[in-house]
C-alpha cells in the first residue's frame, strides 16, 4: 500500500512544483524584459512539461528506461483519447472553429520521425540530437508565425499567460523558483522509485507502468487545462494544448533524456504501442481538416478506446 501512497504523493509534488516553476519563470522573464511572446513559446512550454522531463531523466538514471519511454508514448495516447475525450463528454469541443492544421501536421511529422528512430532499437544521444534539431525547427516556425500575427497584441498575450504579475517582487519570484526546483526532482524520485516497486509487485513491466499509471499522472495538468478551456468554449486552447504537449513530449523529453543514458525500445512498443499512438493522432484528422466538432458522442468513443487500450496493455 505504501508504494501507491508514495506514487500519489510524488504526483502531487510534481504537479505543484511544475506550477510553481512556471509562475516563477514567467514572472522573472517578464521582469527582465523578455517579450511575452517568447515567454509563451519557451518558458511556459518547457515549464509545463517539466514533470514529464524530470520523470524520464530520473527513470533513465535509475536504470528503468521503460518508464521513460512509456511515459512519453502513453502520455501522447492519453492526451488525445483522454484529455480531449473527457472535456468533449462534458461540453462539445467546437474544433471546427479553430485552425490547427499546421501544428497538427507538425505533430504527425514528429510522430513519424519518433517511430522511425525507435526502429533502430535504442534511443541514443545521436537520436536525441535529431529530435532536438526537429524541435528547434518547430519552435522557430511557431515564433515566426506568432510574431506575424501578434506584433501589436502583446497585452492580449499577457492576459493569456496565467499567474502573470509584472510587479511581483523578486523575493516572491525566488520562492516560486526554489519550490519548483526542489520539488520537481523530489517528486520524480518518489514517483519513479515507487512505480518500479509496483511494477515488480504485480509482475508487469516498467513499460506498462509508464504507459498507464505514470502517463496518466503526468498528463493531469493537460487534462485540467483542457477541461477548463472546453467549459469556457476556448477550443483553440484545448486543441493547441494537446498538439503542443505531444510534440514537446516526442522531441524534447526523449531528446534530452538520451543524454543521461540509452533508452532501449522494447518489442511491444514496436508492434503495438507506437502504432496506437500514431492511430490516435490520425483520429484527429477529420476534426482538424474536416471542420468537424468533437461532440459528446465522439468524446465517449475516445474515452472508450482509451479504456480498451489500457485493458489490452495489462493483458
Amino acid at each position: 500500500m505504501m508504494p501507491w501512497i508514495l506514487v500519489g504523493l510524488g504526483l502531487v509534488i510534481l504537479l505543484l512544483s511544475g506550477d510553481s516553476l512556471v509562475r516563477g519563470a514567467v514572472n522573472l522573464s517578464l521582469r527582465l524584459g523578455v517579450p511575452a511572446l517568447i515567454v509563451s513559446l519557451t518558458v511556459v512550454a518547457f515549464g509545463t512539461s517539466a514533470p514529464e522531463l524530470l520523470v524520464s531523466i530520473k527513470a533513465v538514471q535509475r536504470d528503468a528506461p521503460g518508464i521513460a519511454l512509456g511515459n512519453v508514448v502513453g502520455s501522447n495516447i492519453a492526451n488525445i483519447l483522454l484529455v480531449l475525450g473527457v472535456p468533449a463528454v462534458l461540453s462539445r469541443l467546437h474544433t471546427s472553429l479553430c485552425d490547427s492544421r499546421k501544428t497538427y501536421v507538425q505533430m504527425l511529422v514528429a510522430s513519424v520521425l519518433f517511430i522511425a528512430l525507435a526502429f533502430w532499437g535504442v534511443f541514443t544521444p545521436d537520436s536525441g540530437l535529431v529530435l532536438l534539431a526537429a524541435l528547434t525547427v518547430v519552435m522557430w516556425t511557431m515564433y515566426r508565425d506568432a510574431s506575424a500575427h501578434r506584433k501589436a497584441n502583446e497585452e492580449a498575450l499577457l492576459e493569456e499567460l496565467e499567474e502573470v504579475d509584472p510587479d511581483m517582487p523578486y523575493w516572491q519570484i525566488g520562492v516560486y523558483l526554489l519550490l519548483g526546483l526542489i520539488g520537481l526532482p523530489l517528486g520524480a524520485h518518489l514517483l519513479v522509485d515507487n512505480a518500479t516497486i509496483i511494477a515488480r509487485q504485480f509482475g508487469v513491466s516498467e513499460a506498462v507502468i509508464g504507459l498507464t499509471l505514470v502517463a496518466v499522472g503526468t498528463s493531469l495538468p493537460e487534462l485540467a487545462t483542457t477541461v477548463m478551456a472546453a467549459l469556457r468554449r476556448q477550443t483553440e486552447v484545448a486543441m493547441g494544448n494537446v498538439i503542443g504537449s505531444n510534440m514537446f513530449n516526442l522531441l524534447a523529453i526523449i531528446g534530452v533524456a538520451t543524454f543521461f543514458g540509452p533508452i532501449p525500445v522494447e518489442r511491444e512498443f514496436l508492434i503495438y504501442d507506437l502504432w496506437v499512438m500514431l492511430g490516435a493522432s490520425l483520429a484527429l484528422l477529420p476534426f482538424v481538416f474536416g471542420c468537424r466538432d468533437i461532440t459528446r458522442r465522439w468524446g465517449v468513443v475516445f474515452v472508450g478506446f482509451y479504456a480498451v487500450y489500457v485493458v489490452a496493455v495489462f493483458h
